[in-house]
């Protein structure tokens, strides 16, 4: 005789529910704004989201995980596709989405949590790394790429120099100093990280 009662899923193949995912990240950048990356722990996110710990445990092994996966996700929007036709123009663009991603709160209260920790484990420096600045290197190779086949510059510029000229400067007013950015001043940046790259 067949059993009529409906048989429950094993837990390992629970369908995560995309409410409580989001519930989850909202949750961090409060915890976050709250008490800093230090004192963050699974718990205080759980409980600001309304939820157990093992719901977040579903989705992320550790605290550590869970901001990565944020800051990844993060990083990887509005990254500009470089299409001015001019480095300049290409340049003056990555500086503008670049901006504006230092003054969220992701890159304010996170990001310099997670340089402190990276500083004392390698394991996480290589992570942060590779979620913070492959995507824009990825960005500066393909606009220096572009540069050199117009011969806006010569062959062998280094992309990797030029992200540090561009966004370095940047990085230090809005992350470090935490200073405004005075008018014109992505203007007057992209000219000066240009002008260095031709020198």
């Amino acid at each position: 005789m067949t059993d009529p009662t409906p048989r429950r899923a094993p837990a390992g193949a629970a369908v995560l529910r995309e409410d409580v995912t989001e519930a989850i990240r909202a949750a961090v950048f409060e915890e976050l704004a709250a008490v800093g990356y230090a004192r963050m722990s699974i718990e205080g996110i759980a409980r600001r989201a309304g939820v157990g710990k093992t719901a977040v445990y579903r989705r992320w092994k550790s605290k550590l995980s869970l901001v990565l996966d944020l800051v990844g996700a993060f990083a990887a929007q509005g990254l500009p596709a470089p299409a001015s036709g001019s480095l300049y123009g290409d340049v003056r663009a990555l500086l503008e989405v670049a901006s504006h991603a230092l003054r969220h709160p992701v890159a304010s209260q996170v990001i310099p949590d997670l340089l402190v920790e990276a500083a004392r484990h390698p394991e996480i420096a290589e992570t942060v790394k590779a979620v913070l600045l492959d995507g824009q290197q990825g960005v500066m190779t393909q606009i220096v790429r572009e540069a050199v086949a117009r011969g806006e510059l010569p062959e062998g510029t280094d992309p990797g120099k030029a992200l540090d000229l561009a966004v370095g400067p940047l990085y230090w007013r809005l992350v470090v100093v935490r200073t405004p950015l005075p008018k014109g001043y992505l203007d007057e940046l992209a000219r000066s990280a240009v002008a260095a790259l031709r020198a």
